[in-house]
């Protein structure tokens, strides 16, 4: 594990969450599949939602987005910083759901997009703070745009997921090869 459990648990909300949005495609079209989403990726103490927090969350998202187009680390900073200082960050410690302890950043019943800015924006300034940026990625399949954290011990994770675009492209090379050694 490279990061704490909370933190590599906010990473893949952040990746879930911006993977929400592809074009042509909108998973969080309305407050039932915010829900969902919620119930999904086990994230806990979330208020009654509403269309407010569909349209926040939203927005947070494409901040998040932002974070992994980043083309340095002074504009991602300078995103993380904007993302987290948005919000009213009360840092406690709890030990909900059978995990240990470990810190959650959000204030008690704050609303959903204040929930995941506060502990998403601060499990990407661990990132930063590491020197790890070059671990939130950009598929690398052509026709794909999702985004990945790569926590494999020798950042060797190029596929946002290897039974898809990671299989696809697995494919597509042994084709390649199978191609050109009938043209040798």
């Amino acid at each position: 594990m490279i990061f704490t459990h909370d933190t590599e648990h906010a990473l893949g909300t952040v990746v879930d969450l911006v993977n929400t949005a592809e074009p042509g495609r909108e998973e969080l079209a309305d407050v039932a599949a915010l829900r969902e989403f919620v119930e999904r990726g086990r994230i806990s103490d979330v208020p009654t939602l509403t269309e407010e927090d569909l349209a926040q969350v939203r927005r947070l998202r494409a901040a998040f987005r932002a974070v992994f187009d980043a083309p340095d680390v002074d504009r991602a900073v300078r995103l993380i910083n904007d993302i987290i200082g948005g919000v009213r960050a009360t840092p406690h410690l709890t030990d909900h759901d059978g995990y240990d302890w470990h810190v959650h950043f959000f204030a008690p019943g704050a609303p959903v997009a204040e929930h995941l800015a506060a502990d998403g924006g601060m499990a990407l300034a661990y990132v930063v703070a590491a020197g790890e940026l070059d671990r939130l990625r950009t598929c690398e399949a052509p026709d794909c745009s999702r985004v990945l954290v790569d926590l494999s011990r020798n950042r060797c994770r190029r596929y946002c997921d290897s039974r898809t675009c990671g299989n696809r492209m697995h494919v597509a090379a042994y084709r390649a090869r199978q191609r050109e050694a009938a043209h040798s």
